[in-house]
């Protein structure tokens, strides 16, 4: 919400109040044959016998059995899933195995609805009542097997090509590799070019894998995949299965190809993306409603208006296509992006100079971009592709550079990192995208890898934990209090001592009772993620303590497997003399700076304190300002800025502001 702007059902929706269980719903029935709504994991597939090179020699039977290029089977499956099996767990969009062979029938058959009734008390807002209709325009009676798309039931055809049992397909890695290499075989005879020979010959047959409808979406597939086998990769799998594609610096592949399979061509329109994405417009709706109400987001004139500060990462709670539905609705929120797992391929929905209502607080929607993936944070095995990941890298860095925002966590926030606005509102803050997101993977794309900045003995650090290896227990997945299935997670725990039974640290605005933090998915209390950087209040055997909410918050960071590296920058700390100082979720002006007709905003502390003797680190240094937007008409519209002056640090999970005139600032090594 906007603070204390005018309950509206306008103002309510800016806040971006909608559920994952409203999401859910939608998705479980529109368009629920196309793709997974919420998709069961299943029971886990064990690990097939062998050493740690047998996904190697699978990949090499493969290829040479269908005559593909082993360099291309490997790139391809590279792009598909980073040569993991996500033991048998279906994709967001019912990919199985190493390439990502589609089977949606199977999966639906094994999805469920798996929200906790009790989500909207745990973090995750109402829907508004003004949106209301749009759980109803987003759905559809479900289609039944026959509709299924064939870019959604590509297991159904590898089954036909190989011989081999769908479940095999599913299962065994082996059976899924020569799956992926009898498809790849087989679009290369459909479009009449040659088996086996130079990798570069295969494009056309690469860009037909994707199951892309429009050229732009394909090519960026292709280009993708050739891109790997150019550079070469090289990684230990989920599986403990190590696998390495060469790199092949010359290839040049054969682009002109793509015209062979008849692709359409994207509609056109105006987009802000990079041409190395492929990008539609699909704009949500500006329009007036009822009375003053209107939606579903604000005409403005960024960064004239306001500089752009940050990008939002989220992730949909639903499928694409209810994503899609929903952004068109007039009476629902507003992103300004949306990227599809499957293959990366981008929407964009409200430019950049407009004021999307996305992230909850309406200090940041005015300050930031909002993008969402298709994805859900409580489904681990949910997996995202790299297609999607890469689309999304490319377009942050477009966004980057285009509207001056640093690649850094303290800019690229996830949803689960935007404060709460006032006291109350800090248990509806959403959670997304969550522990399993890889934001060190993504932050390798975004060409800002995170490594150590300063000697392991600095006086501040950077989380960044061994995604793969690092798989705390979660709760509440499926039903609440029970376990997740183990996963890779950018995340780590904190507790109130160096001690595994120690209890975790308190997050007094979730728990205003003091009662400790959780172990739940949606619970941010007690988790510090990758990328985040803190002050360092204490080290003692193999742990490390931050400072965190107002406290020193214990995190195991033993040297054989470190979960964060040394760092340099600036922290802040209460002025000489104040004992404490408050922190707030936004950086409003003063009172004094409001013009008449303008309502004052309260700038209201949250319920947590920054004590002297403690440090948290500096990340922007934001002007106070407030968007007065309650008008259709951008008209209306005043910015008004203060000469109150407000610095953004990281306080816990979520970031935090306090004024410059309440702290000072040192280096990080003093």
């Amino acid at each position: 919400m906007r603070g204390s702007a005018p309950d509206t059902p306008t103002a309510l929706r800016r806040g971006r109040r909608r559920s994952r269980r409203a999401l859910r719903a939608a998705g479980a029935v529109a368009s629920a044959a196309l793709l997974l709504p919420v998709l069961a994991a299943g029971p886990a597939v064990p690990a097939e016998p062998g050493g740690a090179g047998v996904l190697q020699e699978q990949f090499a039977a493969a290829a040479a059995k269908y005559h593909v290029p082993v360099g291309v089977l490997l790139g391809v499956s590279y792009m598909e899933s980073r040569w993991d099996s996500h033991g048998g767990a279906p994709s967001v969009t019912a990919g199985y195995g190493p390439m990502h062979l589609t089977d949606a029938t199977t999966a639906l058959a094994g999805a469920g609805h798996h929200g906790d009734p009790s989500e909207d008390a745990r973090g995750d807002l109402a829907r508004p009542r003004s949106a209301g209709r749009s759980a109803a325009s987003a759905t559809a009676p479900a289609a039944g097997p026959a509709a299924v798309p064939a870019r959604l039931r590509t297991l159904e055809r590898a089954a036909e090509l190989t011989g081999l049992e769908p479940r095999a397909l599913r299962e065994s890695t082996a059976a899924n590799v020569e799956g992926g290499a009898a498809l790849l075989a087989a679009e290369q005879k459909r479009l009449a070019l040659p088996l086996g020979g130079d990798a570069a010959d295969w494009y056309a047959a690469v860009a037909g894998y994707s199951g892309a409808s429009d050229t732009a979406t394909a090519t960026t597939f292709a280009t993708d995949v050739y891109d790997v086998i150019r550079t070469g990769q090289r990684r230990t799998t989920d599986s403990g299965q190590q696998v390495g594609l060469p790199a092949a610096p010359r290839i040049a592949p054969r682009t002109g190809q793509l015209r062979l399979l008849g692709l359409a061509e994207l509609p056109a329109g105006q987009t802000e993306c990079p041409a190395t994405v492929a990008c539609e417009s699909i704009p949500a709706p500006y329009q007036q409603l009822e009375g003053k109400d209107y939606g579903n987001h604000d005409v403005a004139d960024r960064p004239r208006s306001q500089k752009v500060d940050f990008i939002v990462v989220h992730d949909t709670e639903g499928t694409w296509e209810t994503t899609i539905k929903l952004i068109k609705d007039p009476t629902y929120v507003s992103w300004n992006y949306t990227i599809r797992s499957g293959d990366g391929h981008v929407a964009q929905h409200v430019a950049t100079k407009d004021v999307a209502w996305h992230a909850g607080n309406w200090y940041v929607n005015a300050k930031s971009v909002g993008i969402e993936h298709e994805g859900f944070l409580a489904q681990p095995t949910a997996w995202y592709t790299e297609a999607m990941y890469r689309s999304s890298a490319r377009l942050v860095r477009y966004l980057a550079q285009k509207l001056g925002i640093p690649l850094d966590r303290q800019h690229i926030l996830g949803h689960d990192n935007v404060p709460g606005t006032t006291p109350a509102t800090i248990r509806g803050m959403h959670t997304d995208p969550g522990p399993y997101w890889d934001w060190a993977h993504y932050f390798e794309l975004l060409g800002r890898p995170l490594h150590a900045t300063a000697s392991p003995f600095s006086g501040m650090v950077t989380i960044a934990p061994d995604y793969t290896a690092n798989k705390p227990v979660y709760t509440g997945c499926t039903k609440p209090g029970e376990t997740c299935a183990a996963h890779g997670s950018s995340a780590v725990r904190l507790y109130t001592a160096p001690r595994d039974d120690a209890p975790l640290v308190k997050d007094v605005g979730l728990r205003p009772d003091g009662s400790p933090s959780t172990t739940d998915v949606n619970d941010t209390g007690a988790r510090a993620t990758t990328g985040q950087q803190f002050a360092v209040a204490g080290r003692e055997g193999g742990w490390t303590a931050i400072w965190y909410l107002g406290q020193r918050a214990w995190f195991k960071d033993p040297w054989s497997a470190p979960a964060a590296v040394g760092a340099h920058g600036k922290l802040v700390t209460p002025k000489e003399g104040l004992a404490q100082i408050p922190v707030y979720g936004r950086a409003y002006p003063e009172a004094s700076a409001y013009p008449q007709g303008v309502p004052v905003q309260a700038v209201t502390p949250l319920p947590y304190k920054l004590l002297a003797g403690q440090a948290y680190v500096l990340g922007a240094t934001s002007p106070s300002e407030y968007l007065w937007a309650t008008t259709f008409e951008p008209a209306g519209h005043k910015v008004i800025k203060g000469k109150d002056v407000y610095y953004e640090i990281q306080f816990g999970h979520r970031v935090a502001f306090v004024k410059a005139s309440d702290v000072q600032v040192r280096p990080s090594n003093w």
